[in-house]
């Protein structure tokens, strides 16, 4: 493909990261792509894109490098030694990092990266699955506004809302903050959902009148086939979240901020990945408030 726009470098090809990069591949960009397992290269490969053997290898030539991996260990994994993405991106390189990590991760990514003359964005996402899919994703930004301004138009490829919040670090804690809100979003629709089954309300019509007044969010929206036909097929894993509520709670302990709702989901969190749930869609959290409620899980 040629063409003038930036060569783009792709890291991690997961549920978010192979729609993400072929949204990118439509948009017309120029893609390379590595990841762990070799299917989802090929995925990548099958729809326009090329695949590449190595970190090195996929971001050599690259002007704009996006990762996309599950924690901070990955992202540090991928960044640095002597095969990450630090010692083999050329000078001038844009490293776009839209992984969910804490803020301090992202700061000293920023920092190290600064020392190789590579550019770096934090531009985590909320938007799930469905949102990477539809490319209407909420982009949350932290960085200089210089390399925000460069971005955008591969952000616009990506997603809907997208919002420099600030230095380096901010767009992370903005999304820790989205996490704090959605995990309690969710807890409070898994509640209404087994007061009104065992109330003997049909659920259906009361999730419908629900969504439409001052209850209504877009978790309700997203996720009440989910409440209602107890399907709990990963759009974002309980795992993942946990890790998140982990983040969010650290930072907001570090910059003296209170949690007293939050602690107590992230704690709900926590016991369902001990029960075994971690691979579950975080809308699962239903199957906690079943237990508690001493109603048989997923009836």
């Amino acid at each position: 493909m040629s063409n003038n726009l930036p060569k783009v470098a792709w890291i991690g090809l997961g549920i978010m990261g192979s729609p993400m990069s072929e949204n990118l591949i439509k948009a017309g960009y120029d893609v390379t792509g590595h990841t762990l397992e070799q299917e989802k290269i090929d995925r990548l490969a099958a729809a326009g894109g090329t695949g590449a053997g190595s970190i090195a290898e996929a971001v050599r030539d690259a002007d704009v490098v996006i990762t996309m991996v599950p924690a901070s260990p990955q992202v540090e994994a991928i960044a640095y030694g002597p095969d990450g993405i630090l010692e083999n991106a050329k000078r001038g390189a844009l490293l776009i990092d839209m992984s969910s990590i804490t803020p301090q991760t992202s700061v000293y990514l920023a920092k190290n990266a600064k020392e190789k003359g590579i550019r770096v964005l934090d531009a985590p996402v909320s938007g799930g699955e469905a949102g990477a899919i539809e490319a209407v994703l909420s982009i949350m930004v932290g960085g200089e506004q210089p390399d925000f301004d460069a971005a955008q138009p591969i952000l616009r490829a990506l997603g809907k809302t997208i919002v420099l919040c600030g230095p380096h670090g901010c767009g992370q804690t903005v999304k820790a903050a989205n996490q704090l809100i959605v995990a309690v979003n969710i807890q409070a629709c898994a509640e209404a959902v087994v007061f009104l089954e065992k109330s003997g309300v049909d659920l259906g019509a009361a999730l419908d009148v629900l969504n439409g007044g001052l209850a209504g969010s877009t978790v309700l929206t997203r996720k009440k086939d989910n409440f209602l036909k107890r399907d709990f097929a990963p759009g974002f894993r309980i795992d993942l979240h946990h890790k998140d509520m982990g983040i969010v709670t650290d930072a907001a302990r570090n910059v003296g901020a209170a949690l007293p709702v939050g602690s107590v989901v992230a704690q709900l969190v926590a016991s369902l990945r001990a029960q075994g749930d971690g691979g579950l869609d975080h809308s699962a959290l239903l199957r906690s408030v079943e237990r508690l409620s001493g109603q048989p899980v997923g009836a």
